[in-house]
């Protein structure tokens, strides 16, 4: 198989990145995807600590695996979100987290992400995952009434903070993928548009496709990958299971995880409605070569079963397209 399953190890950053490299190791993953959480992978060390890339990658070469992205969702979040409270300093380093002015913790978070993407290029990866935030995010009813206006300020406002990020992207020759979100600048069909177009569609800044985003709003996942075909930067592979029974509803209302009464749950990779193989079809259709990367989470499974059963299902249903086309054969020249 020419494009390699890793393990996204966001999930599991309250274990030692070791020993999630052991675990995937054993179950066949052929590399992971670092977060920067815990001690998987800390940008300040990356770039202080001459000694600190090198031994990860002594690391993972110990585990037999490779890593192709790192993601940086949490500190991405911060760098446009609007309001910046208690939620943030929940998920950020307490060096970006500071006072907790908010302006400071998002200028902070902005030289991280900038940071970042020389940390990637130190560990010899040119993909950084990651979320944008976003400050209109929490007019997405449109109730109270907002004026259009104070829509294109917040896409405005996305690109003022994010394309001096994105030059040192460009500068050391990495790439973003924003994952595309709820609670993002791009969440949909029509934001992720209006997000590219903000920033002059500069290739510096793509996508990172997970299909658990797009199922529970009614979305193609399909679709999207065919209509953002130049933009597919890298995949996460996390599924989504509907059950909106006339009292479930789409928004969750306020229910916790796995709690019967939610309209939809993410759920482990193939446990739910993601087309996958029309999906997989699709990235072979595009010429995507990149990393297949499992981002486990469900709150009705425990993690380790999930995650081994993850890769397994993902190399069951992941195929390349054929070498030749298959009607080839018909041929009667020589």
């Amino acid at each position: 198989m020419s494009r390699p399953v890793t393990l996204f190890t966001g999930q599991w950053a309250d274990l030692p990145f070791e020993e999630v490299c052991r675990l995937a190791s054993g179950w066949g993953y052929d590399g992971v995807e670092i977060a920067c959480s815990g001690d998987h992978f800390e940008v300040d060390k990356a770039l202080a600590d001459d000694d600190y890339v090198p031994a990860k990658r002594a690391m993972l070469k110990r585990y037999g695996l490779e890593v192709f992205a790192i993601s940086n969702h949490l500190v991405g979040q911060a760098v446009c979100d609007d309001p910046i409270d208690f939620r943030h300093q929940a998920i950020v380093p307490a060096r970006i987290w500071g006072d907790g002015s908010p302006e400071g913790v998002r200028e902070r978070a902005a030289l991280e992400m900038a940071d970042t993407a020389r940390a990637a290029a130190r560990l010899g990866v040119d993909t950084v995952v990651g979320f944008t935030g976003s400050s209109i995010w929490k007019y997405v009813a449109m109730f109270p009434p907002v004026s259009q206006a104070v829509i294109d300020a917040g896409y405005e406002d996305f690109a003022r903070r994010w394309n001096p990020i994105l030059d040192v992207f460009d500068e050391v020759g990495v790439r973003f993928a924003h994952e595309v979100h709820p609670s993002e600048i791009a969440y949909d069909y029509w934001t992720t548009r209006r997000a590219l177009d903000a920033v002059g569609n500069r290739p510096a800044f793509g996508l990172n496709w997970d299909p658990s985003h797009f199922v529970w709003q009614d979305l193609d996942p399909v679709g999207f990958i065919l209509d953002f075909a130049d933009r597919i930067y890298h995949v996460d592979c996390k599924d989504t299971k509907k059950r909106f029974d006339g009292r479930n509803g789409r928004l969750g209302s306020h229910l916790a995880w796995a709690d019967p009464r939610r309209g939809w749950d993410f759920v482990s990779t193939g446990h739910g409605d993601v087309p996958w193989e029309e999906s997989f079809r699709a990235l072979n259709a595009i010429g995507y070569r990149g990393p297949i990367s499992v981002e486990w989470e469900d709150a009705g499974m425990d993690r380790l079963r999930g995650a081994e059963e993850a890769v397994g299902f993902i190399r069951r249903h992941l195929f390349d397209p054929p070498a030749a086309s298959f009607d080839a054969a018909f041929s009667t020249g020589d």
